[in-house]
């Protein structure tokens, strides 16, 4: 029997003992029903560390002050980004949707957020290390996945991470209830502008984005 979202292990325990093993000696990490925690506050110094040292299965993040770790996309999310991004890629050949961003956000970019993908102009992260400021980006981009912090994190923390650096336009491609929401106008750490519409509606992005997507193609993704 298939475990549902909130049986199944954020981390695999053979991932978290990866991580141990690799963890700098100022990070004690303890794992508890499926996450992996910090024992002691952690710096974004010491995640910026740890995250270095990382395997390559696991994706870390740092949202608002505390370890996260992001699941690992499955086919339908690849599929979702391949779709936005020949959508960005017909309408604006001037910008990259890039994947797998690794972005400084939230209040004094103090957050450490890994985006599913970032709309900037071209080549605009070159010379980047792992993690760029958010300046010039136009656009995040989240797809959710199916585990059980993806509503606290995507649908709560990521907004507030992105309002707060200022990125013009979040959008989240949420796939618990097929939908695309539109966040826009940062302001004072809040987005004022959210919208959300059904899978199959054409979606005007607002500026900067300026692009008009066609969702129809999302309903073959729907699982």
């Amino acid at each position: 029997m298939t475990p549902g979202i909130a049986d199944r292990p954020l981390m695999p325990f053979e991932d978290f003992k990866d991580l141990l093993d690799v963890a700098p000696d100022t990070v004690r990490l303890e794992y508890v029903d499926g996450r992996v925690r910090t024992k002691d506050p952690l710096s974004v110094e010491d995640f910026e560390e740890l995250e270095r040292r990382a395997p390559e299965t696991v994706r870390l993040e740092y949202i608002k002050g505390k370890l996260e770790v992001k699941a690992v996309p499955d086919g339908n999310h690849r599929s979702i980004f391949m779709w936005l991004l020949r959508q960005c890629m017909q309408h604006r050949p001037d910008l990259d949707l890039v994947p797998e961003s690794g972005v400084k956000a939230e209040a004094y970019r103090k957050g450490r957020a890994r985006t599913d993908g970032t709309l900037v102009p071209v080549d605009h992260f070159r010379g980047d290390g792992e993690w760029s400021d958010p300046d010039g980006a136009l656009m995040a981009v989240e797809i959710t996945s199916h585990d059980r912090d993806t509503d606290q994190r995507d649908r709560i923390d990521k907004p507030v991470g992105y309002a707060a650096a200022d990125i013009p336009v979040y959008l989240l491609i949420d796939r618990d209830n097929n939908t695309l929401t539109v966040h826009s106008e940062p302001k004072d750490g809040r987005y004022q502008q959210i919208s959300r519409h059904p899978w199959g509606a054409t979606v005007e992005l607002p500026a900067p984005v300026n692009i008009t997507l066609d969702t129809e193609k999302l309903k073959d993704y729907a699982d």
